[in-house]
């Protein structure tokens, strides 16, 4: 059974930042594409930021690229996603995912960040 779990999320101030990891069990992070996805209320859930299954290729979508950073630790099955400069347009709960051909099969259950004065 593949299980990913959200972690991190909360509320924050404009312009601070937050870590969100996603920790992975019952399948090595090493062999899958890891994403980062989110949704707001009322929008579609769109992707915010990829790396390739082998670590040698991220995509960002283009309002995140400079502030946010994808990354993960295959000796610890987790990913993680930095966000920094956090804007109000950043609100929305938060999904990690495991990409295995065109598809991604396996989401956690999401996180909520809420950018907020």
């Amino acid at each position: 059974q593949v299980q990913l779990v959200e972690s991190g999320g909360g509320l924050v101030q404009p312009g601070g930042s937050l870590r969100l990891s996603c920790t992975v069990s019952g399948r090595p992070i090493s062999r899958y594409a890891t994403g980062w996805f989110r949704q707001a209320p009322g929008k579609e859930r769109e992707a915010v930021a990829q790396i390739n299954w082998s670590g040698g290729s991220t995509n960002y979508r283009d309002s995140v690229k400079g502030r946010f950073t994808i990354s993960r630790d295959d000796a610890k099955n987790t990913m993680f996603l930095q966000m920094n400069s956090l804007k109000p347009d950043d609100t929305a709960v938060y999904f990690c995912a495991l990409g295995e051909g065109s598809g991604w099969p396996y989401w956690g259950q999401g996180t909520q960040v809420t950018v907020s004065s």
